[in-house]
Parts: structure tokens; sequence; C-alpha cells
């Protein structure tokens, strides 16, 4: 019977992480599209506006197919569903105009500082205390997002900061996403996600509205949305079947998938210095991950309330 039980938390864990490779997937799916799409020409707010459109247009029919009521939908946390909503929806504005000017691998390291930021904010947003071991990988993550970005270079880009700003956004997304989780259902924040995304971003693509000239364009115009729906999709469902804290190491998959569009679609190599700050940033991300990791199995052994740790 042991060997049973193992054996089914084991395929469970293959299936999550076969998940969060799809995930990750769809998720570079939707930059290397917003990039292809911007070079030929399209306003990036047009492409962010389809990114949220699309993705809505599929949640409401789903929701609409299993007969899901309204109720479901109301929350008395709704403003900071809203604000969580629209964090989400900057960070792709700033992103979708980013990629135009950076090479994939570029944006992906900047983006990937995310769990940094986290790290740093949880503690004014969250109450939560972090120690040492996590405020030295902070800094050497910073450090790797200098080397990756070389500020003082004559190549330096002024969409680094759109970068930045995006990933900033998304960290600013996942921690709201921490505070709401347990008192708001998934489901209604993926609905309020699409509306804002789209509510929002709709009077800005009408007016900047260009017509795909190939079909080719017209498909990843809509296909976008399709690919961030199917990401999230992906990534829900891995945490379903394990903890976050064994997957996390996966979400790296996304500088992989990136490093390979980049060099297949665009014909663009990874500078040596934007490979160093990727694996600075990386590792320092690992360190945060397996610290918190580490901590939250001596919380749960010692039964004590839940902090960011003092590591």
């Amino acid at each position: 019977m042991v060997g049973l039980v193992s054996n089914a938390n084991e395929d469970r864990a293959a299936l999550a992480i076969g998940m969060m490779l799809l995930a990750y997937l769809g998720f570079s799916g939707i930059d290397t599209s917003a990039k292809w799409l911007g070079l030929v020409g399209l306003p990036a707010l047009q492409i962010a506006f389809m990114r949220y459109f699309t993705h809505f247009v599929i949640s409401t029919a789903l929701i609409a197919k299993d007969g899901i009521g309204m109720d479901r939908f109301r929350s008395e946390r709704t403003g900071l569903v809203l604000i969580r909503a629209g964090f989400l929806a900057g960070s792709t504005c700033a992103n979708f105009v980013a990629v135009r000017y950076l090479p994939l691998t570029l944006t992906a390291t900047i983006m990937f500082s995310s769990p940094i930021i986290i790290c740093a904010l949880s503690g004014p947003i969250l109450g939560e205390r972090v120690g040492p071991w996590r405020w030295a990988a902070i800094i050497v993550g910073f450090l790797g997002v200098l080397i990756a970005i070389r500020p003082f270079d004559a190549e330096f880009h002024w969409a680094v900061f759109l970068s930045l700003a995006g990933a900033f956004c998304v960290a600013l997304y996942t921690l709201l996403t921490r505070k709401l989780a347990g008192s708001v259902h998934h489901e209604t924040m993926q609905f309020y996600s699409g509306v804002v995304g789209t509510v929002c971003l709709a009077p800005f693509a009408f007016l900047f509205w260009e017509m795909p000239q190939t079909w080719l364009a017209t498909v990843l115009l809509v296909a976008i949305g399709g690919f961030g729906w199917f990401g999230h999709e992906m990534l829900t469902r891995a945490h379903n079947y394990a903890d976050a804290s064994a997957l996390t190491p996966f979400t790296y998959v996304f500088i992989v998938y990136l490093t390979i569009a980049s060099i297949l679609v665009f014909d663009e190599w990874p500078g040596a210095w934007t490979l160093v700050g990727a694996a600075i940033v990386a590792g320092a991300g690992l360190v945060i991950w397996f610290r918190e990791r580490r901590l939250e199995r001596i919380r749960r052994r010692n039964s004590a309330p839940a902090t960011c740790g003092v590591g």
C-alpha cells in the first residue's frame, strides 16, 4: 500500500512538472508573438488588448459552459482584486513595448528579478520578516540584473526601464495574489484579470488600431490571448497536483524557451553579459526559494505561525 501511494505521488509530481513546462511554453509564446507583431508594425497596446480580450472570451465561454453563477465573482475584496488585475495589465503593456527593442533573453532575465523583488517587498506589504540569507540573495540578484542590462554601456536602451517596471508590476501582482489567496476564489481573480485588461486597454487599442497585413499576423494577434489562457490554466492545474515549493525551480525554463525563440525566430543570440546576469539572477532566486522551503518545513514541524522566516 505504501508503494502504491508513493507511486501515485510521484505520478502527480511528474504530471505537475509537465504542466509547468507547458505553462511556460505558453508564456514564451506570448512574448515571442508580441515581439514579432511589434516588429511588423502593430501597436503594443493593440497587441496587449488582444492578449486580454481573447483570454476574456475563452474564460467567459468556459464559465457559461460550466453554468457558474455570477455570485462566484462577488467579493468583499473586489477592490484589491481589481488592483491586482491592474498590475498584471501594467506588466503586460510595459513588457510588450520592451520586447520590441530588447532581446527576449534580456527581458526574461529582468522579469525573473520579480521573485527577488517579492522577497524584498514582503516585509512592508505582508509584514513578513526577511533574514540575512535572503537579503544577501536580494542584493546579489540585483547585481545580476545590473550586469545583464549594463547601464553604463553604449548599447544601453531606455526600454530596460519598461522591462524593470514590468517586473515590479509582476511582483506586486504576485504579492496581492498571496494576500487574496484563501479568501477569493482563483476563478474570480482570473475573471477580473481578463475584464480589467480588456476594458482598460480597449480605448487605446481602437485609437491606434492597425489592421494586420498578413495571415500570420492575424493568427498570432488572436492566438496571443490563447497562449495566455493556456499558460495560466496549466499553471493553476500544476499547483493542484504539487506544492509551489516543488515547482518553483521549473519556472526558469522560461529563459531557456525564450533563448531558443530568440535565436530561431529573430536570429538574436544572447550576449555573454546577459547570460552571466541571467545565471546570477536565477541563482539568487533559487537561494530565496531554498531558504523559504527550508523555513516552511521548520514551521510545519514546530506548528508555528507562518512568517517570511529568519534565514
